[in-house]
C-alpha cells in the first residue's frame, strides 16, 4: 500500500446540512474535536500549506463540513467544533445537530480523528464522541495534539494515560492514541499512516467479466 500525497489536497467543498454534502462515493476520513483543539492545523501540517484549512485562535470558527480532496475519490473532513463556542446558543444548536447526522448517516465516513488538546484530555464532550464513534465500530484515532506545549515527560504520561483508559474500556481493537504537534510537525509520519490505511481504495480488477448479456 503506498503512502498517499497529502501535498495534493485542495479544498473541495464547504456544507451546512449533510444534505449539502458531496455525494456518496469513495472514502473519508473526519477530524473532530473541541473547538480550538487544532483540527485545521492538523490538516494544514498534513497538506504543507497552512492557509488551506482556516485557523482561528477563536473558538468555534469553523462553522461549516469543509471537504479537502487528496483524489477525487479520498477525503479529508474537516468538522465543526464541538464543546464551547462564542456563538448563540441556537446557532450552536444547530452545528450539533448537523455534526450528529453526519456522523450517523455518511456511509462514506471510514474513520474519525478525535483531537484532543493534550493539556486536556478526555472531556466529557470527547468521551461522548468516543462513544458514539465506538458503538458504530468505527476506527479512532484519537490526537492528543499541541504535544509542544509540555515537556517530554508530561506529554508521555498523558499518552500513557489515555491509552490505559481506551485499554481499560476495552476498546483498544478500534482506538489508537498518539501525540501530535503541527506546530512542531511531530507525529505527522504516524498519523500519514493512519489515514493511508483507512483511505485506501482496493484497484479494480482489469478482468473482464463475461456476461449472459456480452456480445460473443
Amino acid at each position: 500500500m503506498s503512502k498517499l500525497n497529502f501535498t495534493k489536497a485542495e479544498f473541495f467543498q464547504s456544507a451546512p446540512t449533510l444534505q449539502q454534502c458531496p455525494p456518496e462515493s469513495g472514502r473519508e476520513v473526519a477530524f473532530a474535536g473541541r473547538s480550538n483543539a487544532g483540527k485545521s492545523s492538523a490538516i494544514n501540517c498534513l497538506a504543507g500549506n497552512r492557509k488551506l484549512a482556516r485557523t482561528s485562535k477563536t473558538p468555534g470558527r469553523t462553522q461549516l463540513i469543509n471537504f479537502f480532496n487528496i483524489t477525487p475519490q479520498q477525503r479529508l473532513v474537516d468538522l465543526p467544533g464541538y464543546g464551547f463556542a462564542k456563538v448563540p446558543l441556537a446557532v450552536k444548536r444547530q452545528w450539533d445537530q448537523n455534526l450528529s447526522q453526519y456522523l450517523r448517516e455518511r456511509q462514506s465516513l471510514k474513520g474519525l480523528i478525535l483531537l484532543m488538546d493534550v493539556r486536556q484530555p478526555m472531556k466529557e464532550f470527547d468521551t461522548m464522541m468516543l462513544n458514539w464513534a465506538v458503538e458504530a465500530e468505527m476506527p479512532v484515532h484519537i490526537l492528543l495534539t499541541k504535544s509542544d506545549k509540555l515537556k517530554k515527560g508530561p506529554a508521555k504520561n498523558t499518552l500513557l494515560s489515555v491509552r490505559k483508559h481506551v485499554k481499560e474500556a476495552n476498546v483498544d481493537d478500534l482506538v489508537s492514541v498518539q501525540t501530535f504537534s503541527a506546530l512542531k510537525k511531530e507525529g505527522i509520519t504516524q498519523l500519514e499512516q493512519v489515514l493511508t490505511q483507512w483511505l485506501h481504495i482496493e484497484p479494480e480488477s482489469d478482468t473482464l467479466i463475461e456476461t449472459e448479456d456480452s456480445p460473443t
